[in-house]
């Protein structure tokens, strides 16, 4: 560092008495802020620059003889003027107003008919980011008024652009279909699915109900044509179905009915009388058809459960976490993996005969009672949990990652450790991560 020439050492008396009369007198009424020596500078030069004096200077910076010598790229502390105060406090003003608009945009009031879904969807954020921001679960009930805070809406967000709308379609629910496997096949966002339609996670969809989604979706198929039928005493719909050589889906869905619907003597049903090109339709889940005889088999099974008493959700979902725990299986994973499948819904069969919570087919439930050393009924609760789990179980043991184990739980391990995971997979692979954060 050069030196910088200053004018004579003042007298040593002099000094301390500008010392102390510098300290009695607080010379900086504004504050004090970082003055940067340049070359040419002086104590008295910048004294005079900044309104103050040589000893004030000297003291406040510790400096020997009287600051005769600096050096340039010194920093020295020197009072604030007037105008920098001035600015420094609005900037300090509009930045607490901006905290206070990020605070605002951050936080969203709880309304009438709100849902913790319908808030993620509003505010474009996943459900398992806004949970876990508040310390909440997929159970956790909201009040009016309540404060919800909006993970990552803060000012940088807010300056983001923000994208076109996305278009709003119609789907028509089919018989095996949950909500989570539409919001898979129609690429919406499952919180999205659930503000459109004003619906939770606890939500019960029915066959030929027509639901919100984004995006383009095959179209729904219509009857080319129906032929009517007059209920008679003793009439069942699955004997309906039979006598008319169509399946019991396509005439549930034909009539907007469920398999518990009941029906009376003198009601008119709608038959469709293209049955090929019904059952065609009804045979397709997830983009796969399936064979009239598997279909019918489900048919049979969510019958039979339809006048079965199945457990609460509630009491369905003690039972996988008593479950999981004996059989080693981490118990989210396989509440979300229930979840996810059934809504933890004993009643839940699907056109592929996946049966019951753990949505098992029967030949993947004779490998899951192998496995458990006896025979698993699927229609029975436990049994059907337990079949699950088991299989879990041996999935996770084999697979590499957890990932690769939830994915071989959909789509078959051996085929995604072969050919990796499809597109639907990889979309449910990450719903049941979003919900295992949840559990």
């Amino acid at each position: 560092m050069s030196p910088v020439t200053a004018p004579a050492a003042l007298p040593s008396a002099t000094l301390q008495t500008a010392v102390a009369v510098v300290r009695k007198a607080k010379p900086a009424p504004y504050g004090w802020t970082t003055y940067t020596v340049r070359s040419g500078d002086n104590l008295a030069a910048i004294a005079a620059r900044t309104g103050t004096t040589t000893g004030a200077l000297a003291a406040r910076n510790h400096l020997s003889h009287g600051g005769n010598v600096l050096s340039v790229g010194q920093r020295l502390s020197v009072p604030k003027t007037a105008a920098q105060a001035r600015a420094e406090a609005a900037r300090a003003r509009a930045a607490s107003a901006a905290r206070a608009a990020a605070i605002r945009r951050a936080t969203y009031v709880v309304r009438s008919g709100d849902s913790l879904s319908s808030i993620a969807a509003r505010k474009h954020v996943s459900l398992a980011a806004l949970l876990k921001a508040n310390k909440l679960t997929i159970r956790s009930v909201l009040q009016v008024g309540q404060k919800i805070r909006i993970p990552g809406a803060g000012a940088a967000s807010a300056r983001r652009p923000v994208a076109a709308a996305p278009s709003i379609t119609t789907y028509r629910v089919r018989s095996g279909d949950t909500l989570s496997v539409i919001a898979t096949r129609t690429r919406t966002a499952l919180a999205t699915v659930y503000a459109l339609n004003r619906l939770t996670a606890r939500s019960v969809i029915q066959p030929g109900q027509v639901l919100r989604v984004h995006g383009a979706t095959p179209a729904a198929t219509r009857p080319a044509g129906t032929a009517a039928y007059v209920v008679r005493a003793g009439d069942t719909l699955s004997g309906i179905a039979s006598k008319h050589s169509v399946t019991l889906a396509a005439l549930l869905k034909t009539n907007r009915l469920t398999a518990r619907s009941a029906i009376y003597p003198g009601q008119r049903l709608k038959v469709p009388a293209t049955p090929a090109k019904s059952a065609t339709s009804a045979n397709t889940f997830a983009g796969r058809t399936y064979s009239t005889a598997i279909v019918s088999a489900a048919d049979r099974n969510r019958a039979t459960l339809a006048r079965r008493a199945v457990p609460s959700r509630t009491q369905t979902r003690a039972m996988i976490v008593a479950t999981a725990r004996r059989n080693g299986v981490d118990p989210k994973l396989a509440l979300a993996v229930a979840w996810q499948e059934s809504g933890w819904n004993q009643r839940q069969v699907s056109v592929a005969n996946a049966i019951g919570v753990m949505q098992v087919i029967p030949s993947s439930g004779q490998w899951a009672s192998d496995m458990a050393g006896r025979r698993l009924d699927l229609l029975n609760t436990q049994d059907n949990i337990t079949a699950g789990i088991v299989i879990l179980r041996s999935l996770t043991r084999a697979a590499s990652t957890v990932d690769q184990a939830i994915a071989g739980y959909y789509q078959g391990l051996y085929s995604v450790q072969h050919q990796g995971m499809y597109a639907d997979t990889k979309a449910y692979v990450a719903s049941i991560k979003a919900h295992r954060a949840t559990m």
